[in-house]
């Protein structure tokens, strides 16, 4: 009887185990040089005359997390690459200028912060308010982003329609396979089409939102009912929607508009 190849004898636990030990101080390694380059690109911008200035690029995050989860992989879920990645985008943002995040929880805070976390790491400081409008003053100041809940009896969103550089850049969580979406994240920041979107519109439309959805299918749009408070509705447009589309001009409301996009989940 042959003896058995012993090119092809699994390896001991002990050689796994210094296997895992090398990568974790490669891994060290390369994340403490990606730190040193972030504050590079601060010095960069600090030289150009942009700094200080807010660096968020919801847009460009996207791309390369997309590009990350759809790099072939044998073994690493795309929760994990998202959550990695969320946190060094995070750490390199906040060397860069202000940096911070102000949530409205609702009826569950905690969830509420949770989701702030995943979305936008530990780096940034975080504060909580106890109303939505202390949220989107927070917004407003150099840095802020907040993160309202939606499982909330207050129409914050609808505060948004007169608020035309506040925009929801963000839904949460950003993985299907985390639950649907409970919050939205707001800031003074730029929202750009990534290829892959959804589109928050709201409307004092009346009646019931089956109506409201009606009437976009038949102009072509897929609408989604996502909250409905106080006499106004929020819907999400599968798509990206310039505020002055015509086929939102048409829809049911006398007082309508987008308040932002954000990219839809990243593993659907």
């Amino acid at each position: 009887m042959a003896d058995a190849d012993p090119k092809s004898a699994a390896p001991s636990l002990d050689e796994v185990r210094a296997r895992i030990d090398a990568i974790d101080s490669a891994m060290l390694a390369l994340v403490d040089e990606r730190a040193g380059l972030a504050r590079q690109v601060a010095a960069a911008k600090a030289a150009a005359g942009d700094g200080g200035k807010f660096g968020l690029r919801p847009g460009r995050e996207t791309q390369l997390l997309r590009r990350l989860i759809g790099t072939a992989r044998q073994a690493a879920p795309a929760g994990l690459v998202v959550r990695i990645w969320r946190e060094l985008i995070a750490d390199s943002l906040s060397r860069q200028g202000p940096f911070h995040i102000t949530v409205f929880g609702g009826r569950d805070p905690v969830r509420a912060v949770d989701g702030a976390r995943l979305r936008f790491g530990v780096a940034p400081p975080l504060k909580m308010a106890a109303r939505p409008e202390d949220a989107l003053a927070a917004a407003r100041t150099l840095g802020g982003v907040a993160v309202l809940a939606l499982a909330s009896d207050s129409p914050w969103w609808g505060r948004l329609l007169a608020e035309p550089r506040l925009k929801v850049f963000a839904a949460l969580p950003c993985l299907a396979a985390w639950g649907p979406t409970s919050a939205l994240a707001v800031a003074e920041v730029e929202v750009e089409p990534t290829g892959s979107d959804v589109t928050f519109w709201v409307t004092d439309a009346p009646g019931p939102a089956a109506a409201v959805v009606a009437a976009l299918a038949r102009d072509g749009a897929a609408a989604e009912l996502v909250a409905d408070a106080g006499g106004l509705k929020l819907f999400s447009l599968a798509g990206y929607y310039q505020p002055e589309d015509e086929r939102l001009a048409r829809a049911p409301g006398r007082l309508s508009g987008v308040i932002g996009a954000a990219p839809a989940p990243f593993d659907v």
